[in-house]
């Protein structure tokens, strides 16, 4: 029997982007794994438990748990909610539920890296084009998807491995990996702040002539989307998933 894979999709995703979700479903399904979206899907609880909003996180924790314990596999288009599931659920979940619920918990490049497997994957949409990649703080030091660039240490990424296996796509690198300034209410709360923090991040791509760049978090495109926007700066922004499925569209 195939295992089975629960579709989680974030609010954010839900509300903006749903085509990064549906993508993410077709990857999965192409990998031979049958997936389930269960419902009713609500916020994984990180603005509350970011904010030391306990009791509340407590009990959007406790809904995931009920919703997608079961499941063989957890996946979502997000480093930042799977990481909020996966490690600040500790101590809101009783212990033995959190230590059989985390091991299940992927953002998608991890869990085509790891549990598929690179030899294994199947990507059939060709992209010829140099793409800039953005790796959110989630996925560097929570997820440890990449070692961040400025280490002295040999480059990896797991995001990288996986976008690599596309054909024809020339990844771009930036200059450092640094925050793009968004911290969910750290923007809000240091707009200024947070709105420079993007910009350096986006002229980090521009200096190197990038007019795309992917991540895995949707929440950080957004952010640097917007200014880009705002300051009329010609670059767009698109989730892997996007990229892996054949769903960016350059009409």
């Amino acid at each position: 029997m195939r295992p089975t894979v629960a579709l989680f999709v974030p609010c954010y995703v839900d509300d903006f982007y749903p085509q990064a979700a549906l993508a993410t479903l077709e990857i999965l399904e192409a990998q031979g794994f049958r997936v389930e979206y269960p419902q009713p899907q609500r916020c994984c609880g990180q603005p509350f438990i970011n904010n030391g909003l306990l009791d509340e996180g407590r009990t959007f924790a406790e809904a995931f748990a009920d919703l997608f314990e079961n499941y063989d596999y957890v996946v979502a288009p997000s480093s930042s909610c799977i990481g909020t599931a996966k490690y600040r659920y500790e101590g809101l979940l009783e212990p033995e539920r959190h230590r059989k619920l985390a091991p299940k918990l992927y953002e998608l490049c991890e869990f085509l890296h790891d549990v598929v497997g690179l030899e294994r994957l199947r990507l059939e949409h060709p992209f010829p084009h140099r793409v800039g990649l953005h790796n959110s703080c989630h996925a560097l030091r929570e997820l440890e998807l990449a070692r961040p660039s400025e280490l002295m240490i040999p480059h990896f990424s797991k995001i990288e491995a996986v976008l690599s296996r596309v054909e024809g796509i020339e990844i771009i690198h930036p200059e450092r990996d640094e925050c793009c300034g968004f911290g969910g209410t750290f923007s809000v709360q240091e707009s200024a702040v947070s709105a420079a923090m993007g910009r350096d991040r986006i002229a980090d791509h521009r200096r190197q002539g990038v007019e795309m760049m992917a991540g895995v978090d949707l929440s950080c495109l957004m952010h640097m989307e917007g200014l880009a926007r705002r300051d009329g700066t010609p670059m767009r922004f698109v989730h892997v998933a996007q990229i892996l499925a054949g769903h960016v569209d350059f009409e």
